[in-house]
């Protein structure tokens, strides 16, 4: 391809509306323009990695025994009636009426109409195991599309969805996915990590997060220092403890804490450290419930778990008119000594004695309090968001802290769906059994979004081989010169001829800007054609990831290239 008859808009200037590097390099690297909050089109430049990273998942779900198809993304009303998802998913589904006032939905996901599909297909017991994938657009209405391809309404997802007899089949099918995950993931060139994980809006019993590390990650995940336990921060699971670790020592005292509400302001007026005190958190549950929630001092509340626990969908913090009518007190100031609705805590605090909480009292707490002797917990459970250094669930290691972008989900789902839409089949005793199913999704343009988050310089992009738009660029730094352009146009058609992916930067342009826009681009193997170069028979080779310079003898340039890109750079 010729940079001079190519779509290829390069913008020195950072957007303003682009937060993080990823969407501010796709933006200025001409890959993706907006069309609308969260909708973007795909420039030829953008679609070549996009097409890259299609083309590996299509050949890892072939291997793993998977069939392609294709479903709708406008899907009719009923399917998600049916499931009980209509309501449930919420505002995120964008609903629509055709011209007859029906009902439909664009998808989100396809859980509900790839189960129709099955359930009018497959009768019996010989005709699964299956599983079957697609490559598709989807749509989600975010309340706050944003991060450009990381968090956008419009997306390209590969989803693929199994379907077994039993328990013991929907576990060997998750594995192979699981397995493919990892060898798409490893074949993008990416640092990844597997985590267990939350199932959300989609249900199921059990499943993993595929996570790419990078510092700017917006999820934060655990992983064991000794051994291979992770999981997101959501799912994390922390130890309990042995209980209290010493006897009651102090009494239980009032004092005054005046206009001193946070943790840290009550902790420094007491001269104590964040960690003696409990807070006590008020909280509702979309199903009108009001709880209170004790954690130490220094945590934060895992909604996530709270919401496991009270076999709700969400909890919010109450408001300040709700909190004054459950303690009497202004926020700031709730405390588990006399409070009259139902109360949980976290692990640790069934650990603590002798401890601050708030009076219920207007620029009041307690110190000195206990449980069992002060108040009474209905249950204690583990509550907690994960810290670095929290004991391991799985061995005596310690838990460490990392960022990642999550690209990957896959979910043991069982038969949520099977049996919500009547997909049965016969067994080998002519019963009529619920198929059991699992659910596999990668965000196929966020994978590309996260492979730039971890794979950047202050320069630009830095592509990794497999899913870098073009393998080599050749950059002419004078077109006009005919010796120049002649060795340029040479080893071109010498590269296309080894069917290397090759952009020639044919522009009459400065050689400074050639340089810049070759850095922002990323393309992995740069080679410099220049009349000072030719002058000794040599190009100029720059590996874009190391930025080690090679002089190649101009007939050696070619083959070197081709080892490079076949040992992988």
């Amino acid at each position: 391809m010729r940079y001079s008859e190519y779509l290829l808009p390069t913008a020195k200037e950072t957007p303003a509306d682009a937060e993080i590097i990823s969407h501010q390099l796709m933006l200025r690297a001409g890959m993706i323009r907006k069309l609308a909050a969260g909708i973007y089109n795909y420039l030829p430049f953008g679609l070549r990695s996009i097409r890259k990273v299609e083309r590996i998942v299509r050949e890892e779900m072939d291997r793993a025994g998977a069939i392609e198809l294709l479903m709708p993304m406008v899907v009719p009303a009923e399917l998600w009636q049916e499931s009980g998802r209509w309501e449930q998913y919420g505002k995120e589904l964008l609903r629509l009426k055709d011209r007859k006032a029906g009902d439909f939905c664009l998808g989100p996901t396809h859980e509900e109409v790839v189960t129709d599909i099955i359930r009018g297909t497959i009768k019996s017991y010989r005709q699964v195991p299956l599983n079957v994938y697609q490559i598709q657009g989807k749509f989600r209405d975010e309340i706050r599309p944003r991060f450009g391809l990381m968090r956008g309404r419009e997306f390209i997802m590969k989803d693929a969805y199994s379907f077994d007899m039993d328990d013991a089949g929907a576990d060997r099918a998750y594995e192979k996915m699981f397995q493919a995950y990892c060898r798409i993931f490893e074949r993008c060139g990416l640092e990844f990590r597997a985590v267990e994980a939350d199932t959300g809006s989609i249900g199921g019993s059990f499943s993993h997060e595929f996570m790419v590390l990078a510092s700017s990650g917006e999820d934060a995940i655990v992983s064991c220092d000794s051994c291979t336990y992770a999981a997101n921060v959501e799912k994390a699971e922390l130890k309990a403890g042995a209980g209290s670790s010493a006897a009651p020592a102090a009494k239980l005292e009032k004092v005054l804490t005046p206009a001193r509400k946070t943790i840290e302001e009550v902790a420094e007026y007491l001269k104590v450290p964040t960690h003696v005190l409990v807070k006590t958190l008020i909280v509702q549950t979309d199903r009108g419930e009001t709880v209170a929630v004790l954690l130490r001092g220094d945590r934060e509340l895992n909604q996530i778990k709270l919401c496991r626990l009270l076999d709700c969908n969400w909890i919010e913090l109450a408001p300040e008119e709700v909190v004054l009518g459950v303690t009497g007190a202004p926020m700031g100031f709730a405390g588990p000594v006399g409070l009259n609705i139902r109360l949980l805590a976290d692990h640790e605090v069934a650990g603590m004695t002798d401890f601050v909480v708030g009076a219920n009292e207007k620029d009041h707490h307690f110190t000195g309090v206990n449980h069992g002797r002060d108040f009474s917990v209905e249950q204690f459970a583990d509550l907690r968001e994960a810290v670095a250094g929290d004991p391991c669930p799985r061995c005596q290691g310690k838990l460490e802290i990392w960022r990642g972008i999550e690209v990957g989900h896959v979910f043991k789902l069982g038969t949520k769906y099977s049996e919500a839409l009547n997909a049965v089949v016969l067994d080998d005793q002519g019963q009529e059994v619920p198929l059991v199913m699992g659910c596999y999704g990668i965000g196929i343009g966020r994978t590309v979004a996260a492979a730039i988050e971890q794979n950047h310089d202050e320069n630009g992009i830095i592509f990794p081989l497999p899913i870098a738009p073009f393998q080599v660029l050749i950059t002419v730094v004078n077109p006009k010169q005919d010796e120049v352009m002649t060795a340029a146009e040479q080893l071109y058609r010498d590269l296309l001829d080894r069917n290397i992916e090759v952009l020639l930067d044919d522009r009459d342009e400065r050689p400074g800007s050639k340089f810049k826009d070759a850095d922002l681009i990323g393309i992995p193997l740069r080679v410099t054609v220049g009349e000072r170069g030719l002058k000794n028979g040599e190009f100029e080779l720059i590996e874009r990831k190391s930025t080690r310079k090679t002089m190649l003898p101009v007939a050696e340039t070619a083959d070197k290239l081709v080892e490079l890109i076949r040992g992988g750079c």
